[in-house]
């Protein structure tokens, strides 16, 4: 139940949206929380990587630079990523058989738990994401009191995913609102943030593409103040070859209907 303190949210349609209170699904403005005090060491990156070589070395060297922790869940690799995500600073834990994206996220939440993390950052490591939105969310996580922060492609109009992906995208996350109640605009983007309070409550199920709607539904079920934050996806002709096609869209769809 609402109390007297809260007033109806509106959307600053220059920044995030679908700010939710604790205990209602109604979009509802928080007291702002201060910011709390802390160390970049303690928020950690967790970034799955399967065959990412040619490219994962530069992005954990970028996160390391910027003073964050990063652990590295290679899904059993068959290329060099595990070492090259090591000589860049990240610690790297491995997956013995490859087991999708879904399950190296749950280890690389556990390992990051283990570790007494502040906050946990879901990353990819085809460099798609910037490490600059990233550390935009975490402010503003602590400056508002949120539990958790979704990065979206959809709140500006800096991301060119083509017509067809971005219907198909925005398909994904009309069925992931009528599944989870969650009023997303992007339920399929990688790049999220949590508080380690609320991380310690998801435990991931789905291995494959539908655990990025579980994350949702299990994330709604805290019922912690959360937000979206516009985000710039770099779609490259590398990380379209490695899944970013339409077909892969496609795919997370079909995924998403029979699981």
């Amino acid at each position: 139940m609402l109390d007297g303190s809260e007033r109806p949210y509106v959307p600053d349609p220059n920044g995030p949206t679908c700010l939710r209170a604790p205990g209602s699904w109604q979009n509802v403005r928080m007291p702002p929380a201060a910011p709390a005090d802390v160390r970049r060491a303690d928020v950690w990156f967790v970034v799955p990587a399967y065959n990412e070589g040619t490219v994962i070395g530069g992005v954990i060297s970028e996160i390391r630079e910027a003073g964050f922790s990063v652990v590295v869940v290679d899904d059993a690799s068959s290329d060099a990523s595990g070492a090259i995500s090591r000589a860049a600073g990240a610690v790297v834990v491995h997956h013995a058989t490859n087991l999708g994206q879904g399950a190296a996220l749950q280890t690389g939440i556990e390992f990051a738990m283990r570790r007494k993390a502040s906050y946990l950052v879901t990353f990819d490591a085809d460099g798609q994401h910037r490490l600059e939105d990233a550390i935009g969310m975490l402010e503003l996580a602590q400056t508002d009191g949120l539990g958790f922060v979704f990065g979206s492609r959809f709140l500006d109009d800096r991301t060119d995913t083509g017509r067809l992906k971005r219907l198909v995208l925005l398909l994904a996350a009309w069925f992931t609102r009528q599944s989870t109640g969650m009023r997303l605009t992007d339920a399929h983007n990688g790049l999220r943030l949590i508080r380690a309070d609320v991380a310690a409550r998801v435990d991931l199920l789905q291995n494959r593409m539908a655990h990025a709607t579980e994350i949702v539904r299990l994330l709604g079920r805290t019922q912690q103040p959360w937000a979206e934050y516009p985000v710039h996806v770099l779609y490259t002709d590398y990380s379209r070859g490695k899944g970013q096609s339409l077909w892969n869209s496609v795919n997370i769809l079909v995924d998403l209907m029979f699981r």
